[in-house]
Parts: structure tokens; sequence; C-alpha cells
């Protein structure tokens, strides 16, 4: 059913078979210029993809037009001011009007486009993303989802929350299990996810209070949820192959993830660095060159660019901050596959059913009932 924007919950919009983005083309590192550069990437590989573009408007026009074919898939959206990466949400809330992450955001509220996209603050991001398009009804707490670089066939496996919230009680980890579960199936077409709950340990008997709550949570969930839950899982099983989605707090989830990305930053230097020690290893670089180019590739992390924030009324995906034009495009790309698989709407069911079941189980207790 269509609702207005004063409603809160984002128009669907028309868009004749296209898929329609909104960009916000300031806020991140390298400028609107590598914004830019991705989405003719993106627009090169997608031809069903349009664009609104949110920043100052010259400025875009004369990237855009650069762009052999970009003008014709492109509008512009004049926003003279910019959420900084300094910024504090409190304060953007505040005086966020006029800015290329706010006019994003509302494109996606007015129902012109699907999915946000920003390279922009990502407090600052979620934060005016929920005052706008609010909460999924059920949703307690919003999830940021990210995908880590595994050995399972599609590669990845989908982990939240990466930081949107550092709290999580049991029954917001039972709604990111529910949550991530239909990434995966959508996202990254998992049949049947299997979910794990990240703890210290595999026992039972391990972990705070609120996690053995969420374990027989999810367990009991599983049974009617379209996923198959493989209870605790330990930090290195984040890249393994028996899990999809790994299920965790904001704070253990944005640890595990810079200390991911920093450590594969520290391997390719050591790598790099080793090739590079005499002829001999140099050699051997270039006699291991299309392996090495392979491998670069499988853990390069531009692929993986792009977290999406879920239990929204609609999908908003965070490109990384520091993120080049192939980065950029490949958060673009997330954005276009989630559009046209129609995750949102997915999602909204399932968290919908969810929430029914619960009020179902808690209307069964002793003492609850008429």
């Amino acid at each position: 059913m269509t609702q207005t924007a004063e409603s809160g919950t984002p128009r669907r919009p028309s868009t004749g078979g296209s898929v329609v983005l909104s960009v916000d083309t300031m806020g991140g590192d390298r400028g609107p210029a590598t914004v830019v550069a991705g989405v003719a990437l993106s627009a090169e590989k997608n031809p069903d993809l349009r664009f609104i573009l949110h920043g100052p408007e010259a400025e875009l026009s004369k990237l855009v037009s650069r762009k052999r074919g970009l003008a014709e898939r492109c509008e512009i959206r004049d926003a003279q001011s910019v959420v900084s990466m300094s910024d504090k949400p409190a304060q953007v809330i505040r005086s966020a009007q006029g800015t290329s992450m706010w006019s994003a955001i509302e494109s996606v509220r007015n129902g012109e486009a699907t999915v946000a996209v920003s390279c922009g603050n990502t407090g600052a991001l979620m934060a005016l993303s929920v005052i706008r398009l609010r909460k999924l009804p059920g949703v307690n707490r919003p999830a940021i989802a990210c995908l880590w670089p595994s050995r399972n066939a599609q590669g990845f496996n989908v982990m939240l929350d990466c930081g949107a919230d550092i709290r999580a009680d049991a029954p917001d980890l039972l709604q990111y299990a529910l949550m991530g579960a239909s990434y995966a199936k959508n996202g990254l077409g998992v049949e049947r996810p299997r979910v794990g709950l990240l703890n210290v340990g595999t026992e039972e008997h391990k972990g705070r209070a609120e996690l053995k709550l969420a374990h027989d949570l999810i367990s009991v969930a599983s049974a009617d949820g379209n996923f198959d839950y493989i209870g605790f899982v330990e930090g290195g099983d984040l890249p393994s192959d028996r899990v999809d989605v790994i299920v965790t707090d904001g704070f253990t989830g944005n640890v595990a993830l810079k200390t991911g990305e920093g450590t594969a930053k520290l391997v390719g230097d050591f790598m790099r660095d080793a090739f590079a020690n005499s002829i001999m290893s140099k050699f051997a670089a270039l006699l291991a060159l299309t392996s090495l180019k392979r491998l670069q590739k499988r853990i390069d992390p531009r692929r993986v660019n792009g977290g999406v924030f879920l239990g929204l009324n609609a999908t908003v995906v965070k490109s990384h901050g520091s993120a080049d034009a192939t980065g950029v495009s490949a958060a673009l790309k997330l954005a276009f596959q989630l559009a046209q698989s129609g995750f949102h709407d997915r999602l909204a069911a399932r968290v919908a059913q969810a929430a029914a079941a619960a009020e179902d189980r808690t209307a069964a207790l002793p003492g609850t009932g008429p």
C-alpha cells in the first residue's frame, strides 16, 4: 500500500522498469569527482540504473558532463552544505537541512528513489535515516550489516550489527538474526542461510545472560523462519564456511570489522615487503603473478564496500568514506541488487511476521491471556 512521505514511510518510486538510486556525492574523503566516477562505472555495467545526485549543482553538472552518456541518466539536486566526518550526530540533526546527505535521504523518503547511498559520516547517516525514514514496526534497534570475505560458495558472510548501536538485548539479537537471514537470501542468493550467534565459545553455558536468552529465542524462531540456527560461533568462524550470518552487538561487530580490515592490510604489506626483498623474491613474484592477482581480487576490500542499514522503512547503503571509484561502484551495485530483488518488502514482511509470532507466544504464557 502506498503511503505519503508525511507518514514517515517512503512511497514506492515509479521507475518504469528502471532502478533509481539516490546518491550523496559529498562527505567522502575523495570528493564528488570520485563519487561521480563510481556512478559512471555503475552506469556502464547496468543499463537499468538511474541516479539522483545530491551536491553543489554547478560542480556536479561539470563532472557529469565529462562522462559520456551519463547526463541522460542523472538528475542533479542542488545541496550546498556538507556533513563532515567530524560532525557529531546530535549536531547534524539540528542543522542537516540543506546538506547533500539530508537531500539524498529525502529523495528516498519522498518515493523518488529506492535506495540511498552515501560515503559520509556513519553516525550522522544512521541518525538522519532513523529520523526521516523511521524504523520498521517491531524493530527496536536498526543494524548495520557488512560482508565478510569467507570460504563459502557466495564468497562472503553477513555480519551484523557492525556499529549502529553498541548495545543489543536478546530481542534485538533475534531481530538481527531475522534481518541478516533475509539479507543473505536476497543479497547473496543463499537459499537457506545458516545463522550463528557470536560468543566467546561454542558451549551453551558460555556467554552473558542476554546471549543465552538470544540463543533460545533464535533457536525457536528458526523453526518457521526459513533459516538454520547453528548455535554459538567464535571469532575464527567469521570467514569460515560453516555459517552464513553472524549475529552480534554493534560494539563487538565494529571492533571485529576494524580488526579484520587492519589485519588484511598488514598481511598485504608483509607480502609486498617479502616479494620486494631480493632479486629472487621478485622473480618468484613474477612467476606467481596470476595467482597473486587472483588472491588480490578475492580479498580486495573495495569489492565488499557497502554496509547496509537494516530495520528502516527503506534501504540505505553506507560506502567507505575513503572509497575510490571502484569502491563506490561496488556500493552502488549492492544497492542495485537489493532494489531489484525486492529486498526491503521481504525484510519488512519477515520482521512483521516475527513480531506477530512473538505476541502470540507472549499471549500464550500463563497469566497473560484475557
